[in-house]
């Protein structure tokens, strides 16, 4: 019986290895996706891969499960570590972040402290309009859906939240399973908001229309003064990305 070893996807850029020498070549011929005692787990040719800690990628649904296998079964001779972004982030869920739930509560309540939603421009009059437009039916809907109340500030000078809401963050955050925690930890920063991290793990928003509220600024600006390819392939690689998040809740 061949030896499935502990894979860690992203181990060669870890170590800094050059691509040429140290790309991991690909073991396997099937994928596969068993339920064992709950869980779902992925095989290869029928055995679990593991995590960077040894465990095995097992999944608290059968849909979660298949969107990691399709990126097992959708890798080359050689596996591409940035093709594999829900194994990566389950690997995070099961070694990481489900040892440390408290501590990634307290990160995502200390975004909503300083939300994106709460920081309002003071001119020009169009943008103003914009953020009260697009902005402030969220901040209602967290204080209607969530409990969590947020008050606006203009400019930029830091206004602190009150700690009643920073904790019902904190309190919502800690109710999550690691893997839904897992995701909207990689959401709030992305977006620059707690409350749009929370719509898109809810499914109120979808990871375009969350990303394109978190960026209505910059969008502003670009509309202005216009916008240069390398921003441009940013912009389109963090929107990706909430797309990604917004498989991942799903298949939750």
């Amino acid at each position: 019986m061949s030896h499935i070893p502990n894979l860690d996807p992203n181990i060669a850029a870890r170590k800094g290895f050059r691509e040429s020498e140290e790309r991991l070549k690909r073991f396997w011929t099937d994928v596969s996706v068993e339920p064992r005692d709950g869980p779902h787990v992925v095989l290869l040719d029928g055995r679990p891969p593991k995590t960077p800690a040894g465990s095995p990628f097992a999944l608290p649904t059968e849909p979660l499960a298949r969107l990691v296998a399709d990126e097992w079964a959708a890798q080359g001779e050689f596996i591409e570590p940035a093709t594999m972004f829900a194994t990566r982030l389950a690997a995070t869920a099961i070694d990481r972040v489900s040892q440390a739930r408290e501590a990634v509560a307290e990160e995502i309540a200390a975004y909503a402290g300083s939300d994106l939603l709460c920081y309002l421009a003071e001119d020009p009059t169009s943008l103003v309009e914009r953020q009260a437009l697009e902005w402030t039916p969220w901040r209602d809907w967290a204080a209607r859906e969530l409990g969590v109340t947020l008050e606006p500030v203009e400019g930029i000078i830091h206004r602190p939240q009150s700690p009643e809401a920073v904790a019902r963050v904190r309190d919502l955050a800690l109710s999550l399973d690691p893997f839904s925690l897992s995701s909207l930890a990689m959401a709030v920063p992305l977006l620059g908001s707690a409350v749009l991290g929370f719509a898109l793990q809810r499914g109120a928003l979808s990871g375009e229309a969350a990303f394109e509220l978190s960026r209505l600024d910059e969008a502003f600006q670009e509309g202005r003064w216009g916008v240069d390819a390398e921003a441009a392939e940013r912009t389109a690689a963090r929107c990706a990305e909430a797309q990604l998040l917004e498989r991942w809740f799903r298949a939750l």
